[in-house]
């Protein structure tokens, strides 16, 4: 009896290790045919551009190849951005609310995991490569939910639990996470962020997982909001941690 449960036992223990190593290789592998995908359009693109220009001269040539290469970079940029959220939207790549086991082992931390694998090298491009629309496309094929006439400006972590309504303005280098990482207790904590209509986020300002900002409100430049805060309709907050200003003509204007 006690043979037979050490080897149940055992057998759980290498089905567990064996699910690990698919997993550690699963994410090597998948960014790695993603990203390669999406290097398929500037090849196509390069390959025509070599055949077009075969007949030129060598100075028409150098007046264009500044050009081609712009056009060429732009063409990656784009193809990389809009690939890997198609695959992350076709392979539904996403996570949900709760407290997980920060492990490859547990399935909703493990898709998180995968996501930023795929979504951090696009998040640093947009960061540095203003992409217009694009930027919203993307994000939105990562499940964000995104409203009409809006600026997203700054770092948004988790856009899969993030929703933003209409005509929202988030200011440069403001920081949106929807996920806590505790490496004491081995968990992460992934909580909702609600962005109401009419809202504005200023430059460099922080929110914390859990945060509701109802419709008008307004975050001052800086100021940062601890998880699972309210900020009141029509109201201006700020400072770190961020409190209600009260109302004056001056700032209302």
């Amino acid at each position: 009896m006690m043979a037979t449960t050490k080897n149940k036992t055992i057998n759980k223990s290498a089905k567990k290790t064996s699910k690990s190593n698919i997993r550690s290789f699963l994410f090597t592998f998948v960014s790695l045919v993603v990203f390669s995908i999406g290097l398929v359009p500037l090849i196509v693109w390069i390959t025509f551009v070599f055949y077009l220009m075969m007949p030129f001269s060598t100075i028409v040539h150098f007046i264009v190849l500044p050009f081609i290469l712009i056009l060429s970079l732009w063409i990656l940029l784009v193809s990389e951005i809009l690939i890997s959220g198609v695959i992350v939207r076709l392979f539904n790549i996403k996570y949900v609310e709760g407290m997980y086991e920060y492990s490859i082992k547990n399935n909703m931390a493990f898709k998180w995991m995968l996501l930023c694998q795929l979504y951090t090298p696009i998040r640093k491009i947009l960061e540095i490569v203003p992409m217009g629309y694009i930027k919203i496309i993307y994000l939105r094929l990562l499940g964000m939910k995104i409203g009409k006439n809006t600026l997203v400006g700054g770092v948004i972590k988790d856009p899969c639990v993030t929703e933003i309504g209409d005509n929202v303005t988030i200011g440069e280098y403001a920081v949106l996470y929807a996920h806590i990482q505790n490496y004491a207790k081995g968990t992460i904590t992934i909580k909702k962020i609600k962005i109401g209509n009419n809202c504005i986020i200023g430059a460099g300002a922080i929110i914390m997982p859990g945060v509701v900002m109802e419709d008008n409100a307004i975050l001052a430049a800086g100021g940062l909001v601890t998880k699972n805060r309210v900020l009141k309709k029509n109201k201006i907050y700020g400072g770190n941690p961020a409190e209600e200003i009260p109302i004056t003509k001056k700032n209302k204007e």
